[in-house]
């Protein structure tokens, strides 16, 4: 088996660890024997985004989000939506998701999205900052995810998706609906930083399954990992400071 994975803006789009989602799936990849092409996708490049099976974007400062804006919609915008609809495995953190939506409105200006989700976001008075634990339901995924958060922006899920997960601990989309994160076919956006795929494998493997049954057809297996470290990870954050239980015990 192989998976082809793009990294979309890795000098621009590089905050809080972010490039630490993209090193776990690497690893777990080769780990498993996995093939493995990673593409960087920079300023100026016109990919068809539908070659990969797994796309990734992480989350900047709102300077980053306007030097790659423009960039964005004229270059990528109308691949990635081709890419989503296709059922191509996308992960968008903070940044990368408030520009998937339709709209970001900061305090001076707003930016127009991609449209790939439906949701907008408006930025707040206060940033919302912290360790924050989310309660997820997918189809044969029922974890909770651990990260750390820290935004300033407040987002609201239109009808045509649903949220990532319920928050246990933490502010999520905006501090008010308890939501976090949004879905739409194969495409996910959260705000968890810190990084999120590290500390949370049974997502990592979720996403894998996706990608590799949309390419090779149902049945995938992934021989199971170790993850004795990720693990550690995971109840440092769960256990010292929410005070949850750990994945495999909810």
């Amino acid at each position: 088996m192989e998976l082809r994975i793009c990294h979309l803006y890795p000098e621009h789009l590089n905050l809080y660890g972010d490039r630490g989602n993209v090193i776990a799936l690497v690893k777990r990849c080769l780990w498993r024997g996995i093939d493995l092409s990673l593409t960087e996708i920079r300023l100026g490049e016109a990919p068809r985004f539908t070659e990969f099976d797994l796309i990734f974007m992480g989350g900047g400062q709102d300077r980053e989000q306007w030097l790659i804006y423009g960039d964005l919609r004229r270059l990528k915008r109308a691949a990635l939506l081709e890419a989503a609809e296709s059922g191509v495995v996308i992960l968008a953190i903070c940044g990368g998701y408030q520009l998937f939506g339709h709209y970001y409105k900061g305090i001076a200006q707003t930016m127009d999205g991609l449209g790939l989700l439906d949701l907008w976001t408006e930025a707040g008075p206060k940033r919302m900052v912290g360790d924050i634990a989310v309660k997820v339901h997918l189809p044969e995924l029922d974890t909770v995810l651990v990260g750390y958060e820290n935004h300033a922006g407040r987002t609201y899920l239109g009808h045509g998706v649903k949220p990532l997960g319920r928050v246990l601990a933490g502010h999520g989309n905006n501090g008010r609906d308890g939501s976090e994160g949004a879905v739409y076919k194969n495409v996910f956006g959260s705000y968890l930083h810190g990084s999120l795929l590290p500390k949370n494998p049974a997502f990592v493997d979720y996403l894998f399954k996706l990608a590799l049954e949309r390419k090779y057809g149902e049945g995938v297996y992934l021989p199971p990992l170790p993850d004795m470290l990720e693990e550690k990870a995971h109840r440092a954050v769960s256990y010292t400071h929410l005070t949850l239980p750990t994945n495999r015990e909810v």
